[in-house]
């Protein structure tokens, strides 16, 4: 990919836990950790869930609000991301967190925005997710199913996958709670980046100069 910039969400304690990017040598490595409190909880609780298989406290609702969350406790990271991919210097640029879901997946819909996307192209590129992950998909949730019904006891056909499921299979409308926060705070998606982010009208045209055909 020649890689110039790889932008990392990630909290200090999943680095921790998981390691650093492991990157080609001169790849410029850009730590911004999206730290707001509640946000910061949810991340970790699904990290948690993940490494132990019990999703109880990850019900299917809180993927709307995670992204919802997103779009006021992510503001700064948001807006660094928007200034970051017009400079040719750092480009090409990729972002990341650990699922790619929810704070990749709400950085990816505002700059989906700012280039005019119309929302339900942003909200079928976010749903291709689930074609191009369906393999591991299936795969994560095989183990995970095993796992929790050895220590269960249970047998793996019994094992309620609901909220697992609901976890790695998106909705649409877990992408809307983005939308709907920035409809509720700023009146719309260009409202949210130009008030609520901070991104001028001279740094839209140079974003939409640098990145569209």
């Amino acid at each position: 990919l020649q890689l110039k910039t790889v932008v990392n969400f990630l909290l200090p304690e999943e680095i921790k836990r998981h390691g650093k990017d492991r990157l080609p040598k001169g790849v410029d490595r850009v730590f911004d950790p999206i730290t707001g409190k509640r946000s910061a909880e949810l991340s970790m609780t699904a990290q948690n869930a993940v490494r132990s298989g019990n999703f109880d406290a990850l019900p299917a609702e809180l993927n709307l609000e995670i992204h919802a969350i997103l779009m006021d406790e992510a503001k700064a990271q948001y807006a660094r991301l928007l200034r970051t991919l017009p400079d040719p210097e750092k480009r090409p640029v990729a972002f990341h967190c650990s699922h790619g879901v929810h704070r990749t997946g709400t950085a990816t819909a505002i700059v989906l925005s700012a280039l005019g996307v119309p929302w339900e192209t942003v909200r079928e590129d976010y749903l291709l997710t689930n074609q191009l992950r369906k393999h591991v998909t299936e795969q994560t949730l095989e183990r995970i199913r095993t796992k929790v019904a050895a220590e269960r006891n249970m047998k793996p056909e019994d094992v309620d996958l609901s909220d697992v499921q609901a976890f790695y299979v998106l909705a649409g409308s877990y992408l809307d709670g983005a939308l709907r926060a920035a409809k509720q705070q700023y009146g719309s998606m260009e409202g949210y980046i130009r008030d609520g982010l901070g991104i001028t009208d001279a740094e839209i045209t140079q974003l939409k100069s640098a990145l569209l055909e």
